[in-house]
C-alpha cells in the first residue's frame, strides 16, 4: 500500500489508509513491525489505519507491515508493507539581512559587480532552495544572478547625467511546496563623481 502523502501538519486520528483482504471469515488487523515511533494505530476489524500523534518529516518515509490473521484459526495469517511519505511544508520566506542597502558606485567604469545579497531560508530541501531576480528597477541598467545573488551594472553611468540615483528592488524566491514565498530588499546605488 502506498497511500497518499501526508502533510507535516497532518493532525492525530487522521485517516491513513485501509486495508482490507478478500476472505471468507472476519480477520483481525494489527501493526506487526516498522512502526518504531507508534505515529500510526489500525482498528483490528476494519483495518482502518490512522494517525496516533503529530508527525515529524525527519522520521519518514516510514515502511511498515500489517497482519491480516484469521480469527478462528490464527496459525492463518498474511502481511502487506504500507510505505507512508510525508511532505515537509514551506514554513518560512526568504529573509534578507537587510531589507534596505545603500552602494555607491564610480562613474564611468565598465559593466560590474556592484553588490552580493544573500537571504536566509529556515526550510530545508526545496523549500528553502533559492534562486533572486529583480522585482523593479531599471533593469536595462542592472541585472542579477539568479543564482549568486550578485547584481551587476550592464552599463556604465556618467555623474552628470541624471538620474545619480537608482532604486532596485530584488527579491529572493524559494522553491516551496505547496507554494513559493519571497523576501525582498531594495538598493539605492549612488553614482558618484
Amino acid at each position: 500500500y502506498q497511500p497518499a502523502p501526508l502533510s507535516e501538519k497532518t493532525l492525530p486520528d487522521t485517516f491513513v489508509v485501509q486495508i482490507s483482504v478478500l476472505y471468507k471469515v472476519p480477520v483481525t488487523y494489527d501493526i506487526l513491525s516498522g512502526d518504531e515511533n507508534g505515529y500510526f494505530i489500525i482498528d483490528p476489524s476494519t483495518g482502518i489505519v490512522r494517525t496516533r500523534k503529530n508527525l515529524k518529516p525527519e522520521d519518514f518515509p516510514v515502511v511498515f507491515d500489517v497482519r491480516a490473521t484469521d480469527s478462528t484459526n490464527a496459525v492463518i495469517s498474511n502481511v502487506v508493507s504500507v510505505n507512508v511519505e510525508v511532505i515537509d511544508e514551506n514554513d518560512f520566506p526568504p529573509v534578507f539581512p537587510s531589507s534596505f542597502i545603500e552602494e555607491r558606485l564610480e562613474e564611468n567604469i565598465p559593466a560590474t559587480q556592484i553588490v552580493q545579497l544573500k537571504a536566509q531560508d529556515n526550510d530545508t530541501g526545496r523549500n528553502g532552495f533559492l534562486t533572486y531576480g529583480i522585482l523593479s528597477g531599471d533593469e536595462q541598467k542592472f541585472r542579477i544572478d539568479e543564482a549568486t545573488g550578485i547584481l551587476y551594472s550592464t552599463t556604465s553611468f556618467d555623474y552628470e547625467d541624471e538620474p545619480r540615483e537608482y532604486q532596485v528592488v530584488i527579491y529572493a524566491e524559494d522553491d516551496g511546496i505547496p507554494e513559493k514565498k519571497r523576501g525582498y530588499c531594495t538598493v539605492v546605488i549612488k553614482i558618484i563623481d
